[in-house]
C-alpha cells in the first residue's frame, strides 16, 4: 500500500488546487492571497463590478504579476505580449 501526501488549496471554501507538490501549493496559495489583496484595493479605490468578475480580474493580475509589473514600469505592450507568447510556445513545445 502506498501513502500519498496531497496538498489542497482552498479559497472561499472552494478547492482550487490539489497537488502532491508542496512548493506549487504554497505558490498558488500566495497568488490567491495577492489576488484577494488586489480585489480589496480595487474595491477601496471605488471600482465597482460583480464579485465573480472582480475575482477573475484580480486572479488574472496576480497570475501575471511579472507582465503587469513590466507594464507598470513602462515596457511597451507589444514587448510584454511577445514575451508571453514566447513563453506559451516554450511551454507547449515541452509537452
Amino acid at each position: 500500500m502506498a501513502i500519498t501526501v496531497q496538498y489542497v488549496v482552498t479559497h472561499k471554501d472552494v478547492e482550487k488546487l490539489v497537488t502532491t507538490d508542496k512548493k506549487a501549493a504554497d505558490q498558488y496559495d500566495k497568488m490567491l492571497d495577492a489576488a484577494d489583496n488586489l480585489a480589496g484595493y480595487l474595491t477601496a479605490m471605488g471600482i465597482k463590478m460583480e464579485e465573480d468578475k472582480m475575482e477573475e480580474l484580480s486572479i488574472l493580475l496576480a497570475k501575471n504579476k511579472d507582465a503587469v509589473t513590466k507594464l507598470l514600469k513602462g515596457s511597451a505592450l507589444d514587448n510584454v505580449l511577445d514575451a508571453n507568447s514566447a513563453e506559451v510556445v516554450k511551454l507547449q513545445a515541452g509537452k
